[in-house]
């Protein structure tokens, strides 16, 4: 698997490239600003770009439309965000662009090489991984509607559904919460059923559509988060 890795602080970048090269990824390119990494997709056109959002010129979110950008011209280009902080608003722009795999991982967050490469080798793949502490965030960030549609659900529901959007297989749910997967699905069906969401056999697609739907505060009244010092 080919990976771009965009990253500006200097041991986190070499730390990400010596890692994946010792778990077998080739290192397409490894860059330090947005400009940079918009060169090395386009030219490389790699299986995975690991993105960290706020890259130079401006610290911002450089790095995320770097790699929005490259994938207008790149149709499913995965993508995972590396953050050290939830904010909510790239996770939004990143889940409303539903052309490939996409992953949000806040960097204080990842304890395990193996850990990692397993949302490396599900975001590759097509697949969608939120960092729960990102999950929790969009939940709680909703409109009067959508609050409604919420408060239909049971406890249960709620621990499926936030279990679903952190990208986990029926599987996955059933053993985290010691029931069966014909009962994760019955809560799967019921959930979709009362959010107004049509259900989907596609594993990404049903959480990208629980997310976007979770997520749909109108764009005039959303803000810039505050840059931290």
């Amino acid at each position: 698997m080919r990976v771009v890795v965009a990253e500006d602080l200097f041991l986190l970048r070499e730390g990400l490239v010596r890692l994946l090269k010792a778990r077998g990824f080739e290192i397409a390119a490894a860059t330090d600003s947005a400009p940079g990494l918009l060169d090395a997709l386009l030219e490389f056109r790699p299986d995975l770009a690991i993105v960290d959002i706020r890259l130079p010129p401006t610290h911002t979110d450089d790095g995320l439309r770097a790699a929005l950008a490259a994938r207008e011209r790149i149709p499913g280009l995965p993508i995972l965000l590396l953050s050290q902080y939830v904010e909510q608003i790239y996770a939004q722009e990143l889940l409303a662009d539903q052309a490939g795999g996409v992953g949000y991982l806040l960097k204080d967050r990842v304890f395990s090489d193996d850990q990692f490469v397993d949302v490396i080798r599900t975001v590759a793949a097509g697949g969608t991984v939120m960092d729960p502490e990102v999950v929790t965030k969009l939940l709680g960030r909703r409109s009067r509607g959508e609050h409604e549609r919420l408060s239909r659900l049971t406890e249960r529901e709620r621990q499926v559904l936030e279990l679903m959007a952190e990208g986990r297989s029926n599987s996955a749910i059933a053993n985290r919460l010691f029931i069966s997967e014909k009962a994760v699905s019955k809560h799967s069906t019921s959930i979709f059923t009362k959010l107004d969401l049509t259900p989907s056999d596609d594993d990404n697609r049903r959480v990208l559509a629980v997310l976007a739907h979770l997520m749909s505060v109108p764009r005039e009244g959303r803000t810039r988060p505050r840059e931290s010092p």
